[in-house]
């Protein structure tokens, strides 16, 4: 109480002071530890591997890595062993796609079981993508390439000319005078990567059930994730058994989503004959698609229609249908390329239909507001669309619509032996 104000004022710089030392040596502290702990630890580990979706998965009685364990090694072509939806510290991967498969049997609701359908979509997709490379880096043994005249490779354990021979899968190249080049030896697939093979049957089920779902999103995504699985062809029976139920999805629920989905995967399958007595009954809706404004889902359902349309017992069914009085739009120049291309090769297919012999031994009538009236009916503006596309921008939108002109005007029953077309059977008027 008895300090002036100047003694007050000095003994408060002094704090200052102070607490400003302390506080700077306890920065310069800490960073002395955080360089001297940077220094100490290991380096983080590199590979030249993208961080994918899918794991490998350890094969029966194979341990655990060690944690120290090195990164996977890389194969020749440059490419790492193995996907890996979260890479880990040390690259160890788990069988992620068994994991999503065996969540899946779990409750859960519509949101997760759709996530989880969508990553195993894209698991298999990944896997099989993998694979695909793998077997494109290493031609396998007993593939031997065709030699040319300055340099031959040789099988392994092959003795070479003069004395050199190739040992340990090493192919030695000759080149000129007699130098001999080492080529790396070809990376195999890795036995431990997870292929989407590897998966059963039961496991082709457990997504197919999915279909059931009460919501549509989880709906699409197993369509999507059959749709994967069918590109393998062990899979392919057991998800044709879907077809039918995929179908009934088609015609009973309107999303466009969901169509091309369905459609998609309807487009890799083979469909058996058993299949055919439902799409004669979902073919008013599949038309109803091919005429809607969803240009993926129209794309779709033409591709289904024109191998439908090769198929003797449903050529009539579907040139039966009913279509819209402006069916012919869809042939306008103003529409996408890849529209275009497909409804002029379903126009062809089916014009070759209506051509084939034992077709056109039967007298078949038609519906006034079909198909066969909108295309191939003596009212039908079908020939001046295709010579109007003639000369479209797009190659093979010209080249196919060439193609349907020449099934219009050439039956296929007249042989290669005449040089002309019957005028009987031209849609196109001798001034065109």
């Amino acid at each position: 109480m008895g300090k002036s104000v100047p003694q007050c004022l000095g003994h408060l710089d002094l704090r200052k002071s102070v607490v400003g030392l302390a506080t700077g040596a306890g920065a310069i502290y800490l960073l002395y530890k955080a360089i001297k702990a940077g220094l100490k630890c290991k380096p983080p580990l590199c590979t030249a591997s993208p961080i994918c979706i899918a794991r490998e998965c350890l094969l029966p009685g194979e341990g655990a890595l060690p944690q120290e364990a090195p990164a996977p090694e890389a194969s020749c072509v440059g490419r790492p062993k193995g996907l890996a939806i979260e890479r880990e510290r040390h690259g160890r991967d788990s069988g992620e796609l068994r994991r999503l498969l065996n969540s899946l049997e779990c409750k859960q609701d519509e949101y997760v079981r759709s996530m989880i359908l969508h990553s195993i979509t894209r698991c298999v997709y990944l896997l099989e993508a993998e694979v695909r490379e793998a077997r494109e880096a290493s031609p396998g043994p007993g593939v031997v390439t065709h030699p040319t005249s300055s340099q031959a490779r040789l099988h392994p354990e092959t003795s070479l000319a003069g004395g050199g021979r190739v040992c340990q899968g090493v192919l030695v190249t000759w080149r000129g005078s007699g130098s001999r080049t080492p080529a790396p030896p070809s990376s195999p697939i890795s036995p431990h990567i997870l292929q989407a093979s590897a998966c059963t049957a039961d496991d082709i089920m457990l997504v197919g059930d999915m279909l059931d779902d009460k919501d549509n999103s989880v709906k699409i995504q197993a369509l999507n994730a059959l749709k994967a699985f069918s590109g393998i062809r062990k899979f392919r029976l057991k998800i044709q058994e879907h077809s039918i139920k995929v179908l009934e999805l088609i015609s009973t629920i309107w999303d466009t989503e969901l169509h091309v989905a369905g459609l998609r995967l309807l487009n890799n399958l083979p469909l058996p004959d058993y299949v055919h007595p439902q799409l004669r009954r979902v073919m008013p809706a599949l038309m109803e698609i091919v005429q809607s404004d969803y240009i993926l889902a129209q794309v779709q359902a033409l591709r289904l229609l024109s191998y439908l349309a090769q198929k003797n017992d449903l050529l009539y069914d579907i040139l039966n249908c009913q279509v819209h009085s402006n069916f012919l739009n869809l042939f306008q120049s103003t529409q996408p390329g890849s529209l275009l291309f497909e409804v002029l090769v379903f126009a062809e297919r089916l014009s070759e239909g209506l051509n084939a012999p034992h077709y056109r031994t039967v007298k078949w009538h038609y519906n006034e507001q079909s198909l066969h009236a909108a295309l191939f009916g003596d009212e039908s503006r079908l020939a001046d669309r295709l010579l109007a596309l003639v000369i479209h921008p797009e190659e093979e939108v010209q080249i196919q619509a060439c193609k349907v002109i020449v099934s219009l005007q050439c039956p296929q029953d007249l042989g290669p032996r005449q040089s002309s077309c019957q005028s009987s059977h031209s849609y196109f008027k001798s001034g065109e």
